[in-house]
C-alpha cells in the first residue's frame, strides 16, 4: 500500500511469519522435547533452532505447555486440561480433575493422540522421560500450588500417581471394568481415593505398651 507521497506503508498488526515458520517451530521443538526432556527445554532454545523470534513461538503457541501440545500432536492438553479444571469448589476437586482427564482420553477426536503417547511411553525411554517430567513439572506442581498446605507436594504426588495409574489401566492395560465403565460410574468408584490422596495421611495413633 502506498501513501499520496508515493512511500510504502506497511500494513498495521503482527506481521504473519513465512508459511512454513510454524512447521519449523513444531520440528525443532518435538527434535528437543524428546532429545532433552520437558524441563531442558526452552522457548528460547526452541526460537534458535528454528531461527525465529522467541515471542512469534508465544504468539503461534502461547506457552510452553502449548507448542508441548502442539509438537506431540495433542489436541487435548495433558496439562491444560487439568489446568481448565483446577479452578472451583475445593470439595470436588477430585471429580473434577479425573472427570476432565478421561474426558479427553476418551474422546473419539482428540483421544487417540493422547493414546499413542502414553502406549508409547511403554517402550520408548525418550517417550516415557518427556512424559515424566511433564506430569511432575506442569501437573503434580500445578496441583500442589493450588491445594498448598502443610506436604502440599506429597499430597499432590499421590493424588497424581492415582491418576496416571487409572489412565495406564483404562488406555493401555485395557483392564476390564476399569476400561469399559462410564466415566460417571468410574469417577464415582476412584474418588474417595483422590480425595483421601488429597487430605493426606491420618497421623500415626500412639503406641500403646503392653500390659
Amino acid at each position: 500500500m502506498m501513501n499520496k507521497a508515493g512511500a510504502v506503508i506497511e500494513p498495521r498488526g503482527r506481521r504473519p511469519g513465512r508459511p512454513d515458520t510454524r512447521a519449523q517451530i513444531l520440528q525443532a521443538a518435538r527434535r528437543q522435547f524428546l532429545a532433552q526432556g520437558y524441563q531442558a527445554v526452552t522457548l528460547r532454545s526452541i526460537a534458535a533452532e528454528a531461527g525465529v523470534d522467541a515471542a512469534l513461538i508465544s504468539y503461534f503457541f502461547g506457552s510452553k505447555k502449548g507448542v508441548f501440545g502442539a509438537a506431540l500432536a495433542l489436541s487435548a492438553n495433558p496439562p491444560e486440561v487439568l489446568l481448565r479444571a483446577l479452578p472451583g469448589d475445593r470439595t470436588t476437586l477430585p471429580e473434577r480433575v479425573l472427570h476432565a482427564l478421561i474426558d479427553a482420553w476418551d474422546d473419539p477426536r482428540d483421544g487417540g493422540a493422547l493414546r499413542v503417547i502414553v502406549r508409547a511411553a511403554t517402550h520408548e525411554p525418550d517417550v516415557a522421560r518427556l512424559l515424566r517430567e511433564v506430569v511432575a513439572r506442569e501437573m503434580i506442581d500445578q496441583i500442589a500450588e493450588h491445594i498448598g498446605g502443610a506436604d502440599a507436594h506429597n499430597r499432590a504426588a499421590a493424588f497424581g500417581v492415582q491418576l496416571a495409574g487409572v489412565i495406564f489401566a483404562r488406555y493401555v492395560l485395557e483392564v476390564d471394568p476399569v476400561a469399559t465403565m462410564p466415566a460417571d460410574e468410574l469417577v464415582r468408584h476412584l474418588a474417595p481415593g483422590l480425595h483421601a490422596a488429597l487430605r493426606g495421611p491420618r497421623p500415626a495413633s500412639p503406641i500403646r505398651p503392653v500390659s
